[in-house]
């Protein structure tokens, strides 16, 4: 199914509020400290309980770089000395210890991915003895059909590095690219020759590698619509199986490194949205699929066919081809999913080192799902994957009269309807292509924690 997609300005100025990005409802802004290790472990008990068969998915947190990118608001740890991971990878082993105890050995970890900071900052000896590890205490599918992926900073590998990960069963990963332009890679301390990237490439298909996505941003400083065009058709020439095309947040006042960007640099609102325009027509024309929320993948890959198949999911690394998984966050700062629940780790290193020493789980804060969070995290799960509702399917699984339920929503749902945003009937809500840009704003309808008054900050929609 190929996801038209039509770019109305006026609407997009419209609708051009802050808002979450869903990859968790509850959103992170509504976890707490009051989840803490207890209540984690009574979530892994009944989820081993309920679903004794349940696929896993791991998520590894590696927060070191080696150097830092002006832009970036991740979770992570700046230094050239290689010698500080070894006290926190001696950390992670015993927490993916203390964790895989508690799961059962027949649930098969089909998906696996480690997320930074930049994961290739660690040796080769220490990839291979964290594999080593977490293949001790989880087990990990014995064949290629896992989706094993891993981010990479094309600065930080070499053909060596592409291989081993291969020979250790990753499958896809993530390029970091941002932008070719030299020009704008200076401003955001991210010196990376295009020759670099494409090496990297070359050496990701030759082992094998399945999926392949390039990351993108947009509103860098010094970007203009005819300069992100050459990136653009740089890219659509390699061909990469997936993209994201991330919209850049200036928020200097809460990331400390953005405070090392001009302002004056950037480019303007208005500019920002030709780049954004420019973007989806060269990327639909050159026959990548808009699966939303910034990402497009071509119709082969799995991403594309998991959308048609109604089988996308999302999560907190963005969208998934399976569903249905508990989610197991290791690492400082790393989120889970078990049940109904999701819990955080420790945020900062100090707290994260206390708690593994002390032999707890790390988690720190998070929230168990209420009836109407399950129920509203499944009407915006159905939305930002399939751009569709089927209203007598929620009716039957949550046992609600649907309308009835959302009688405040339905003013709001009216207003996007008379937009021309959503088609809404007795049967469902259908995304319209000009709303599928602004899905997120059609799914903070349903967010019954926006309508707390109370300050909350997100990144704009566009």
């Amino acid at each position: 199914m190929i996801q038209k997609v039509i770019f109305d300005q006026t609407l997009i100025r419209r609708y051009d509020v802050a808002g979450p990005r869903y990859t968790s409802y509850p959103t992170a802004a509504q976890f707490h400290p009051e989840f803490g290790e207890t209540e984690q472990r009574a979530s892994i008990a009944r989820s081993n309980a309920e679903r004794p068969q349940r696929p896993l998915s791991l998520y590894l947190h590696i927060p070191f770089c080696a150097r830092v990118c002006y832009y970036c608001a991740c979770n992570k740890i700046v230094t050239k000395n290689r010698r500080r991971a070894a006290p926190y990878l001696e950390r992670l082993h015993r927490e993916i210890a203390l964790q895989g105890e508690l799961f059962d050995r027949n649930r098969v970890v089909d998906q696996l991915h480690w997320g930074g900071g930049t994961p290739t900052f660690i040796s080769h000896a220490e990839m291979r003895t964290l594999m080593e590890v977490t293949r001790r205490h989880f087990t990990l599918s014995d064949d290629d059909r896992g989706e094993y992926g891993i981010e990479i900073d094309p600065r930080e590998v070499d053909i060596a590095t592409i291989a081993l990960l291969r020979e250790l069963g990753f499958n896809r990963m993530s390029l970091g690219v941002q932008d070719f332009d030299a020009r704008v890679q200076r401003a955001v301390n991210r010196m990376q020759p295009e020759t670099q990237t494409l090496a990297v490439l070359e050496a990701a298909r030759r082992e094998g590698f399945r999926s392949i996505n390039f990351d993108l941003i947009y509103g860098l400083p010094h970007q203009s619509v005819a300069s992100f065009g050459r990136t653009l058709g740089k890219v659509i020439a390699v061909g990469p199986d997936r993209l994201s095309v991330y919209n850049y947040a200036h928020l200097p006042e809460m990331f400390k490194t953005q405070r090392q960007i001009d302002r004056a640099d950037l480019p303007s609102a208005a500019e920002k949205l030709d780049i954004l325009q420019l973007t989806i027509e060269r990327l639909t024309d050159a026959g990548y699929v808009y699966i939303g929320m910034d990402h497009f993948a071509k119709p082969d890959d799995e991403l594309a066919v998991a959308q048609s198949s109604g089988t996308l999911h999302r999560n907190f690394q963005g969208y998934s081809t399976r569903a249905g998984r508990d989610l197991i966050g290791l690492g400082v700062t790393a989120v889970g999913m078990v049940g109904d629940s999701y819990g955080q780790n420790a945020r900062t290193i100090v707290e994260y080192y206390d708690r593994i020493d002390a032999g707890r789980l790390a988690t720190a804060r998070g929230i168990a799902l209420s009836h109407d969070d399950r129920l509203r995290r499944a009407v915006l799960t159905q939305l930002i994957c399939h751009f569709k509702l089927d209203i007598k399917q929620i009716e039957r699984d949550y046992a609600v009269d649907f309308w009835k339920y959302f009688s405040i929503e339905r003013s709001d749902l009216d207003t996007l309807s008379q937009d021309g945003l959503i088609e809404v009937d007795a049967g469902g809500i259908r995304v319209l292509p000009q709303g599928r840009l602004l899905i997120r704003n059609i799914c903070m309808v349903f967010d019954a924690y926006l309508r707390d008054k109370k300050t909350q900050r997100f990144s704009k929609a566009i």
